[in-house]
């Protein structure tokens, strides 16, 4: 990812969740030398994820397939490539936060071998206030 391609980043962000991340999230992200990644397919966008590595862990910010590439398997072969990059790094450990609502993805992570440590109480806005996180790790 590069700053050239936040603006269609957000756009995608902005459809596909209800509390998408600001542009400045992603400039953010940029400027701190998190690992920025996009799928192009084509010309067209399809997806995009955020990682920060650091003190041999990684942690997935961000991780996202627009909606029209969703189903096709982008999702499962970008994250065995981001699980790859960590490792190729020597992260120990992988964790993310899901929520508990997000179905597809959560199954996603647990076939790719991540294991729910807890419950991040009120962690995501929602519509009628907030909702909970699950926190998942993976060894590395």
């Amino acid at each position: 990812m590069s700053k050239e391609d936040v603006e269609r980043v957000v756009e995608i962000e902005r459809k596909i969740y209800q509390f998408p991340w600001s542009p400045g999230n992603f400039s953010d992200s940029l400027h701190a030398g998190y690992d920025c990644w996009v799928n192009q397919q084509d010309a067209e966008l399809a997806g995009y994820w955020v990682m920060m590595l650091a003190a041999g862990e990684a942690h997935l910010l961000n991780f996202a397939i627009a909606a029209e590439w969703q189903g096709r398997g982008l999702g499962r072969e970008a994250l065995w490539r981001l699980i790859d990059v960590a490792r190729g790094r020597k992260a120990e450990v992988m964790f993310l936060e899901v929520r508990t609502s997000n179905i597809v993805a959560r199954r996603l992570y647990v076939s790719a071998g991540f294991r729910v440590l807890t419950i991040r109480k009120n962690y995501y806005p929602a519509g009628n206030g907030r909702e909970n996180a699950v926190l998942m790790e993976l060894k590395l």
